[in-house]
C-alpha cells in the first residue's frame, strides 16, 4: 500500500433517517431457531493476532466465498448475501464470522440457523446440528445496510459518491461488504457478483466470467481461483475506460474512471498500461508471477493511497512519472498477496520488500543505485529522529503503516544484500522465500531463519539492529553499511 502517511478517514455521509433504519436493521438480532445438542466448543471470536484480537475466527477454515451484492449508488445502500464454503477445524457448537452490516438471515446447509451479535463486529452462528471437526458446510448470510455509515475502532473505509464506489482498505475492508474470516491466515477462492444500474461497469479481482443485463440493472460476475486474503478482495462500480490484452501469455485488464478529466485520464491509462511490462520485469527479479491474471484500476475517488488488491491493484489519480507506485503495488503480488503475513506485526515483510523493489527498479532503469539510496537515507536522517524509534518487526497496531516501517524495511533488505555481499545468494534468498511460502503466510522469525540457512551466516546481530532495535543501526560492515 502507498502512501501510508495519510490513510483515509471518509466522513459519515447519510441522513438521520438512513442511520436510524440501519440501527433498526441491526436490532433484528436473531432468528428464533434453537440449536440441538451442543457437543463441541464455541468457536473463538478471533484467530489469534495480538494486534487485532477480533480479526478472523477460531475453529474454521473458509475454502470459498460466493459474494452476491447489489449496491445502490444514490441511496449508498448495499444488499446481498454471501455463501461461505467452510470446514470446521475442531468440534464446534457455534462459529463466528466478521461482519459489520446488519444481518437479515443465516442458513447452514440450507437450514435456518440461530445467530446473534456479541458486538457490532462479530456474527455468532449456532447451527441446528453442531459441526464435527473436518466437516464441510455451506453458510449463507444475508445482509442489508449502509456501509458508508459504519465506523469500527476508528476505521471508516467505505469510499463512494453518487457515481462511483470502490472497496479498498487495509488491514480491514471485507466486513463492510461481506461476512468473512477476516485475517490473512485464512485465504480462499472467490466468486464476486455485483449488481448495479446497467449503465455502470463493475471491475473486481481475477477474471470476468459474465455480465447479465436484467431490466434497468446488470450483474457482473468475477472469479478469483487462487486463494486470497479477504482484505484483498475488492470491487469497483462506475463508468470506466477498460483495456484488455495479453503479455507473454499473461492476460491483463486495466481500467480508469471516466470521471477523471480527459487529459489526466489519458495519462492515467498510459500508466496503467505499464502494468504488463512491470510484471515482466518483476518476474525476472523474483520468479514467476504467482497469479493467472494481472491489471490495475485508477479511481476518480480520493482514497489517499494505492492498494495491492490481488491481481488488480487500485490507485488514486497519480502524478506524471509515478511508475514507482505501480512497481510497489505489483511487487506486493509476490510480497503480501502470494506470501502474506502470519500476523499483522510482520507487515514490514510486505511493505519493506515492495519499497526495496522500487529502489531496485530505479537502479536498473537509469536512476541511483539501491546502495546509494540506502546510504543517502541513512545519512539524511538524524540518529535522534523518531524515524529510528519504531520497532520495524513489531511497530504496534497504531503504526502498522508508518513511513519508517516501509523505508526502514526496504533499507534492511538492501543492507542485507550488502551484508551477504553475493548477488546470486541474495536473490536466491528472496526467491526461496517466495517459493517456500507461495500461497501461504510467513513471519519475521521465518524470514530470519531462512536467511541464515541460505547464506550460512550468523545474522542475529544484523536483524536485531535493523528490525528489532529502536535506535539507528551502527555504521558497520556487519550491518551492511559502508565506512564501518
Amino acid at each position: 500500500m502507498l502512501p501510508p502517511r495519510s490513510r483515509p478517514r471518509p466522513g459519515v455521509r447519510a441522513g438521520t433517517a438512513l442511520l436510524l433504519a440501519g440501527l433498526l436493521l441491526a436490532g433484528a438480532a436473531a432468528a428464533p431457531v434453537a440449536a440441538a445438542g451442543t457437543p463441541g466448543e464455541p468457536g473463538t471470536a478471533g484467530i489469534g493476532d495480538p494486534y487485532f484480537p477480533q480479526d478472523g475466527n477460531g475453529g474454521i477454515d473458509v475454502l470459498h466465498y460466493a459474494v452476491h451484492d447489489a449496491y445502490d449508488l444514490d441511496e449508498r445502500r448495499l444488499r446481498g448475501h454471501t455463501v461461505l464454503t467452510l470446514r470446521a477445524t475442531e468440534d464446534l457448537a457455534s462459529l463466528h464470522l466478521d461482519l459489520l452490516l446488519p444481518v437479515t438471515s443465516v442458513r447452514v446447509d440450507g437450514r435456518r440457523a440461530a445467530y446473534d451479535r456479541p458486538n457490532r463486529h462479530e456474527l455468532r452462528i449456532t447451527p441446528r446440528d453442531p459441526l464435527a471437526a473436518g466437516e464441510t458446510v455451506r453458510v449463507r448470510v444475508a445482509y442489508d445496510g449502509w456501509p458508508g455509515t459504519i465506523r469500527w475502532r476508528g476505521d471508516a473505509p467505505w469510499l463512494a459518491d453518487d457515481h462511483e464506489v470502490v472497496t479498498m482498505g487495509e488491514p480491514h475492508m471485507a466486513a463492510w461488504w461481506f461476512p468473512a474470516n477476516d485475517h490473512p491466515r485464512d485465504k480462499a477462492s472467490f466468486d464476486v457478483s455485483v449488481t448495479v444500474p446497467r449503465d455502470l461497469q463493475v471491475v473486481a479481482n481475477g477474471v470476468r466470467v459474465s455480465r447479465r443485463v436484467h431490466g434497468p440493472r446488470a450483474t457482473t460476475h468475477w472469479r478469483s481461483v487462487e486463494p486470497m486474503a479477504p482484505y484483498l478482495a475488492f470491487f469497483a462500480a462506475g463508468r470506466f475506460a477498460v483495456r484488455h490484452g495479453s503479455d507473454g501469455g499473461l492476460p491483463w485488464t486495466v481500467a480508469v474512471s471516466k470521471a477523471v478529466p480527459s487529459p489526466t485520464r489519458q495519462r492515467s491509462m498510459r500508466l496503467m498500461l505499464r502494468t504488463p511490462g512491470v510484471v515482466a520485469w518483476l518476474e525476472g527479479e523474483l520468479g514467476d508471477y504467482p497469479f493467472a491474471v494481472t491489471g490495475g484500476l485508477t479511481t476518480s475517488l480520493a482514497p489517499g493511497f494505492a492498494l495491492e488488491n490481488q491481481t488488480r491493484p487500485t490507485y488514486p489519480v497519480l502524478a506524471a512519472g509515478s511508475v514507482g507506485t505501480v512497481v510497489h503495488e505489483l511487487a506486493h503480488q509476490w510480497f503480501g498477496d502470494s506470501v502474506s503475513v502470519r500476523d499483522w506485526r510482520d507487515v514490514w515483510l510486505n511493505e519493506g520488500a515492495a519499497t526495496f523493489m522500487e529502489a531496485r527498479w530505479d537502479e536498473t532503469h537509469g536512476g541511483r543505485s539501491a546502495e546509494q539510496w540506502l546510504e543517502q537515507t541513512y545519512d539524511g536522517i538524524d540518529a535522534h529522529d523518531d524515524f529510528w524509534r519504531i520497532r520495524v518487526a513489531d511497530p504496534g497496531p497504531g503504526r502498522l503503516f508508518a513511513w519508517p516501517v516501509y523505508v526502514r524495511g526496504g533499507m534492511a533488505l538492501e543492507a542485507l544484500r550488502r551484508r551477504i555481499d553475493d548477488e546470486p545468494t541474495f536473490w536466491l534468498l528472496l526467491r526461496t522465500w517466495l517459493a517456500d511460502h507461495r500461497g501461504g503466510n510467513g513471519s519475521t522469525a521465518d524470514f530470519e531463519a531462512l536467511a541464515e540457512q541460505v547464506t550460512g551466516l550468523d545474522l542475529d546481530g544484523f536483524f536485531r539492529a535493523w528490525l528489532h532495535a529502536t535506535s539507528r543501526p551502527a555504521r558497520t560492515a556487519a550491518n551492511g553499511l559502508s565506512g564501518g
